[in-house]
Parts: C-alpha cells; sequence; structure tokens
C-alpha cells in the first residue's frame, strides 16, 4: 500500500497560476499543489516540525473537526502536541517512522499505523530516524453522555485490519473500519474507504455528518453539490453536513481515501453547559 505524503517546495516562477482549488458554501477541495512551504504553520511545543492545516471549525460551514498533515524532521517531535484537554485525535502515518508513546507505553509506527488518542490521554510523538516522518492528525472535542463509558486509546495499523465490502457491491468498495461502528463510546470515526477501478457509490449521500476527504492513492471523481469534481492522491475535500456526495474510481489502480466523520450522537439543541 502507498500513502501520498506531501513535499513542500515551490512552483518555478515559470509556471502558470492555475490551481484546481475549490471553496464552496457546501465544501472545499484543496489540491494537492497547494501543499507548498508558504502555507505551512508551526506547532506550539513541537520543535523541528511543520505541518499544513487542511480543516479547522469555521462559522458557517463545518464545526466539527482540526485535519492536519505534519512533517516531524529528524530527531523533532512533541512531549504534549495535544494541549487542550477534552479534545480526542486519531494519528495516522503516512512516510517515515514515528515513536508515539500513550500513558508511558511506546510504539512505532511506519507508513500506515494508527493510533485513536482517547481524550485526556497522555501522549508524545517524536521522529527517532534519520529521514523525515508525516501523519495525518485528526482532532475532535470529544462529546460525552451520561452512562456511555469514555473509549480507550489504542494503536494498529491499515495492514492489520480486514476490509469490508460494502453489502451488493462484490468487493468493488470496502472500508477499513478501526473502530466498531456500532460502539458508542466512540462519537468520531476515522476509516479508510477503497474502491476498485470502476467501483462507485451510487447515489448522492446526504447525511448529517460532516467529512474529511483525503486521497491517500489513485484517482476518481465526486459529485460534490451537483459539481463533478477530479481527485487524485494528496487532494483534500471537506464537505459540510448534507452536501450531497457520490464518488467513482478513475482507475487503473485502487482509490483509496482517508474518511473522518462524527457518528452516534444526538443532534444538541442547547448549549454544551445545560446538557448533563
Amino acid at each position: 500500500m502507498s500513502y501520498f505524503t506531501p513535499q513542500g517546495g515551490l512552483p518555478d516562477q515559470t509556471e502558470l497560476i492555475i490551481s484546481r482549488a475549490i471553496v464552496t458554501e457546501a465544501y472545499t477541495v484543496i489540491p494537492k499543489g497547494a501543499l507548498r512551504d508558504i502555507v505551512t504553520s508551526r506547532l506550539p511545543g513541537f520543535t523541528n516540525t511543520r505541518s499544513w492545516i487542511l480543516a479547522r471549525p469555521v462559522a458557517g460551514f463545518a464545526a466539527q473537526f482540526s485535519q492536519l498533515i505534519v512533517e516531524i524532521g529528524p530527531g523533532g517531535g512533541a512531549e504534549r502536541p495535544e494541549l487542550e484537554l477534552g479534545v480526542e485525535g486519531v494519528v495516522f502515518a503516512t512516510a517515515g517512522e514515528l515513536t508515539l508513546t500513550i500513558e508511558g507505553e511506546t510504539h512505532v509506527l511506519g507508513p500506515g499505523g494508527y493510533a485513536y488518542l482517547a481524550p485526556g490521554t497522555p501522549w508524545s510523538i517524536a521522529n527517532e530516524g534519520a529521514e523525515f516522518a508525516s501523519f495525518h492528525w485528526i482532532r475532535k472535542a470529544y462529546e460525552p453522555v451520561e452512562g456511555i463509558r469514555l473509549p480507550g486509546s489504542f494503536v494498529t495499523s491499515d495492514a492489520d485490519v480486514a476490509q469490508r465490502p460494502m453489502p451488493d457491491t462484490g468487493g468493488a468498495w470496502a472500508t477499513t473500519q478501526f473502530v466498531d461502528p456500532d460502539d458508542l463510546a466512540h462519537d468520531m470515526h476515522v476509516n479508510i474507504v477503497t474502491f476498485q477501478p470502476g467501483g462507485k457509490i451510487p447515489f448522492a449521500e446526504t447525511h448529517v455528518m460532516e467529512h474529511g476527504i483525503f486521497v491517500l492513492e489513485g484517482q476518481g471523481v465526486y459529485r460534490l453539490n451537483g459539481d463533478w469534481v477530479e481527485v487524485e492522491a494528496g487532494d483534500f475535500a471537506w464537505l459540510r453536513a448534507f452536501c450531497p456526495q457520490a464518488c467513482y474510481a478513475g482507475g487503473p489502480g485502487p482509490f483509496r481515501y482517508l474518511l473522518s466523520k462524527d457518528v452516534n450522537r444526538q443532534v444538541r439543541l442547547t448549549g454544551r453547559d445545560a446538557v448533563r
């Protein structure tokens, strides 16, 4: 399996100002060509690290997630990456080797490594190798519910979790689910969706979940709020709730993307402090 990882840099001065970037009220597409040095951000508490912030809560658009691509150079990292107590996270490694320590237990993540980090869990991350390492970091404010236990942190990998074919698709559409979808302790799913060439979502999904979609491998065409949008490895799509969405894989190889969504919670109609 391969996972696209941005390299930064800048276009040559002879290139035209052409981009596939799209920003609408229903969806945003950030193409891989926009992930340049000039748009990186430094993160408090990290050393020898830069990031591309792909998504953050925006008034009138999507409000659930922050998603970053983080690149750590040799010897870099952070002793306390997460500074907000009630925030959960997922780390998905795409390049290099990362040392992740969760509550004193050390794990080494190579490409495809996956970790769920429960809210309030102490963890650190470091690059102890000689090459640059990169990972996706998806963050969400956890929504506790009385009577439902808090989820626990865990580490696994893309290679260690079997893909689940979607019903009636003959294996053309499958999902790598890292948590049990019926487990109400989890209010966020970060999965990998895989389409074989020609596989598709044959209807316009229209639902309450917000989505972050980062294309890890291959190419496809998305139908977003009535628009046809071509995407390829390295592109990111950010969808607000109820944005109609469908897609098909363009080939010649598998079309795979990292998908985040908010799940398993009642629609909140009052302020957070009023709900106990």
